[in-house]
């Protein structure tokens, strides 16, 4: 299953088939971290800077909407392909930082009503 609506926008360089492919295989370790896929849009803007002969020339922002929230990456790279990976890898750490906490909120709520109903024996 892939994500849904991956809306695409490249500036200063042409969307190929190729890259479109590799950008669906990055993504799809993400599929993991969505909640609810009827509300799921993400954004992706793929860059050639225009002002740099050399170095960093490449740049990758991905946006995520998933059940109200928004998460976004964004990275600036020598190759397209490592600016997708940083972007992706940024953006997995801000969902599984947030997974993390929701489930630790969720554990400390079960705990308190566990030591309510022990405190009423």
């Amino acid at each position: 299953m892939k994500i849904p609506r991956i809306n695409t926008k490249t500036t200063n360089m042409e969307m190929t088939s190729k890259l479109q492919s590799l950008l669906d295989h990055k993504l799809l370790p993400l599929e993991k971290f969505i909640t609810d896929h009827s509300d799921t849009k993400c954004d992706v803007e793929l860059e050639k800077l225009t002002d740099h002969q050399s170095g960093k020339i490449y740049r990758a922002e991905i946006n995520l909407f998933n059940g109200g929230e928004l998460y976004r990456a964004e990275a600036t790279e020598e190759q397209i392909e490592r600016a997708i990976d940083v972007a992706r890898d940024e953006l997995k750490r801000e969902l599984r930082r947030d997974s993390d906490k929701k489930q630790s909120l969720k554990i400390k709520g079960e705990r308190s009503i566990k030591d309510m109903l022990r405190s009423d024996e």
